[in-house]
């Protein structure tokens, strides 16, 4: 636990600049569609719903495999909660098709080994998504939306907890070799890296850092 301790230090560490950046998007005015950034919740739930789903019949170990089964289907009902969400606020989203897997999530399907699987997916890039969430829930209530914070706060927001917290205990179990450790860090600061990267491009176009994560 020690070692999953001080990842969890470093992982904080690099999230600073991409949840800092939300926040000063929350210091000046308020801009972006919400649609818009609700049509980018979309795009991250069935991203991740297919990343895990892609990780599961490669996956040996018995309780990683219904890790990844596990957060598939939530993002699934995330999906679900946000395009209910988006009907209800008058946006049709039968025609949805996902795009093309961006760079984040080409470079983690990637990954081959259990543990940078479980570093790349369970335990940061969901830990990402729940900080930024938290900014976007901020932007949301400062427009009045409290039905989408709602839906965030009741439900999103504790799976994406849970798939951390998930993360962190099979880190433990699994990471116990200096190269598996090596791994798992190295998996963590390219994850952010490459997600600071995207995230900064896209607040260029939505003209706002407070867009959801997954």
């Amino acid at each position: 636990m020690t070692f999953v301790a001080d990842l969890e230090a470093f992982k904080t560490e690099k999230l600073g600049p991409i949840i800092a950046a939300g926040r000063l998007s929350l210091d000046g005015e308020v801009v972006g569609d919400p649609a818009a950034l609700l049509r980018v919740a979309l795009v991250n739930e069935v991203s991740v719903t297919d990343l895990a789903s892609t990780w599961i019949p490669s996956t040996h170990e018995i309780d990683v495999k219904f890790a990844f089964a596990r957060q598939a289907n939530d993002e699934a009902n995330h999906f679900q909660l946000v395009g209910d969400r988006l009907a209800a606020l008058g946006i049709d989203i039968t025609a949805f098709v996902a795009p093309p897997d961006n760079a984040l999530f080409a470079y983690m399907k990637q990954l081959a080994t259990t543990v940078e699987r479980i570093a790349a997916g369970l335990f940061t890039l969901e830990s990402i998504a729940y900080g930024v969430n938290e900014n976007f829930m901020a932007l949301c209530a400062q427009r009045g939306d409290h039905e989408t914070v709602r839906i965030y706060r009741e439900y999103i927001q504790p799976d994406e907890q849970a798939h951390q917290q998930l993360g962190q205990r099979l880190l433990a179990k699994y990471a116990t070799t200096e190269a598996s450790q090596a791994a798992a860090r190295a998996t963590v600061a390219k994850v952010i890296e490459i997600a600071h990267s995207a995230r900064a491009a896209a607040a260029e176009k939505l003209g706002t850092a407070c867009f959801p994560g997954c």
